[in-house]
């Protein structure tokens, strides 16, 4: 059933004040899917809205509609039907309001994506000499991150150690959390360290943090530290957490010795461990172990098929991705935006443009998904590989995303590759006009240039970017050695072994030297890594 005939019968219901038709219709509409479009949401309202309404008249008319309880029920109605104004009024008639009254209005606010009066509200709730209790903090430290509001996150963090709130693992948690999805690790390590009597959902959401954070290694060290130096039993989400991190460091070593640990000590796997060993396999290398996994799996969901799709993609099998979606079609499961990514992503790696295309364009034609910036990025990058610029500034042309900096770069990327000066450049000056924050647009002119021979244009590129006052910022690797991780970065002498590496760096260079000019047999330096 389509949306449209679900809103017309929705309409219908609503004009006859069929509520009972009506529900059924809005359950229906739940099962396939389409209960957010605003569309359907105001036919749904409009059927249960004069109900409600009638409940709040008769609850006057009796008398109860001021008893604290009643106004709370109506505040969180009208709050669920989108009327928040009129959740307002029910507030402002209450005589004594309570913190569970204020409660409802901040979760109401939210709910209907008004952070800043849930924040308004909230501070009312302080005004009053109320006390917030954990549901406050709740809803509160999970819209901070929603709406990119730190400074509101910190001053919740500093009231929950003003009421010594911060210790108890319930509020120590949701801080963390809220930390977390601003990227800033360090607070969340204090407020962990803060926390008494941490429980399981504490030391998850630590190691998730990290893993959050890209500081998988640390995330490894805090899973180590939970084993040895507490109580606590890792549950499934503590094993799926310290496996992504695995993945993310792509060591295969200790994701294997994670693995061999749940063979041991007989865990019980829930599918998010299983989808999460997949993806650490398919990461590090091992595609063929991640699919022979995949295929003993005893249940499947739509994230263990965007795994082995992705697998397959990220590891140049393009034909071997398709055919695995088409199977997960067969077995009646629809596509997300993540499975079109990895679908996209192989198609790019395969080098299969026209399939790719397809795929995009049949994400809003058949399957009613609106395609991100990473699955416009990943077209526009595949199309501009392919030499096929036009056509990806035809869809450049038509979209959102058309002034977005890593789009405008990708292409202007493809023109340096396929020596396309004239559209190179108008791409640059896009760019240039976005005042970009790193040095790749600037570059990549230049490149464009260079590989045109126009020089005195190269000269003028590398003045700009010297004008800008932009810095490129230097590269790193990252290695394993013994069971650690060494970062090496560009220009960085700060290295506890940084001259044993120069005097063996200076031996590796005087025996290239000798090795080029042919004076020394090259089995004579076999043995070199050992010096």
């Amino acid at each position: 059933m389509s949306i449209r005939s679900i809103g017309l019968l929705l309409h219908h219901c609503a004009r006859a004040k069929s509520c009972r038709h009506g529900a059924s219709l809005h359950a229906a509409a739940i099962k396939v899917g389409v209960q957010s479009d605003i569309i359907i949401s105001n036919h749904v309202l409009n059927i249960y809205l004069p109900y409600g309404q009638q409940v709040h008249a008769h609850s006057v008319k009796s008398g109860y509609a001021y008893v604290v309880f009643v106004a709370n029920s109506l505040i969180s109605m009208y709050m669920k039907l989108g009327l928040s104004g009129d959740a307002v009024l029910v507030h402002a008639c209450t005589s004594e309001p309570s913190l569970v009254s204020y409660n409802a209005l901040v979760s109401g606010f939210v709910e209907n994506n008004l952070p800043e009066r849930a924040f308004q509200t909230f501070k009312a709730v302080l005004r009053q000499g109320l006390m917030p209790d954990r549901f406050t903090f709740v809803v509160l430290s999970g819209v901070c991150p929603q709406s990119d509001n730190l400074t509101s996150g910190m001053v919740l963090h500093c009231l929950a150690v003003k009421l010594s709130l911060d210790s108890i693992p319930f509020v120590g948690n949701l801080v963390m959390t809220m930390y977390s999805k601003f990227n800033l690790i360090a607070p969340v390590d204090r407020a962990f360290s803060s926390i008494e009597d941490r429980d399981v959902i504490s030391w998850n959401t630590l190691i998730a943090a990290h893993s959050q954070c890209d500081d998988h290694q640390n995330g490894l060290g805090v899973f180590r530290e939970m084993l040895s130096g507490s109580n606590v039993r890792p549950d499934d989400f503590t094993f799926a957490s310290v496996i992504a991190a695995c993945a993310g460091l792509a060591s295969i070593r200790h994701g294997r010795q994670i693995h061999a640990h749940l063979i041991r000590g007989n865990f019980s796997w829930d599918i998010g461990v299983c989808n999460a060993l997949v993806n650490m396999y398919a990461k590090c290398g091992c595609l063929e172990y991640a699919c022979n996994l995949f295929n003993t799996m005893q249940s499947r969901n739509l994230v263990s098929w965007n795994t082995v799709i992705a697998g397959y993609g990220n590891h140049g099998l393009g034909q071997r991705a398709l055919e695995t979606f088409e199977q997960m079609l067969l077995l009646g499961l629809n596509p997300d935006p993540v499975t079109f990514a990895g679908l996209l992503i192989a198609c790019n790696h395969a080098g299969l443009v026209d399939k790719g295309v397809s795929y995009f364009n049949s994400m809003k034609e058949v399957y009613g998904i609106s395609p991100g910036i990473e699955h416009f990025s990943c077209l526009i990058d595949m199309l501009g590989r392919a030499g096929r610029l036009q056509e990806a500034k035809y869809y450049i042309s038509k979209s959102d995303f058309g002034n977005d900096p890593i789009i405008l770069g990708s292409l202007l990327s493809a023109c340096r590759l396929h020596g396309d000066v004239s559209v190179g450049e108008h791409l640059a000056g896009k760019l240039l006009e976005l005042k970009p924050p790193t040095t790749s647009p600037y570059v990549l002119l230049s490149n464009l240039y260079a590989s045109d021979e126009a020089w005195d244009s190269v000269v003028e590129a590398r003045k700009l970017l010297k004008n800008s006052g932009l810095k490129k910022e230097p590269g790193h690797s990252l290695i394993e050695v013994k069971g650690t991780y060494e970062k090496f970065t560009m220009g960085d002498l700060s290295h506890s072994k940084i001259e044993e590496m120069k005097n063996l760096l200076g031996i590796l260079n005087w025996a290239v030297g000798e090795l080029s000019s042919g004076r020394v047999p090259r089995h004579s330096y076999w043995g070199l890594g050992r010096v």
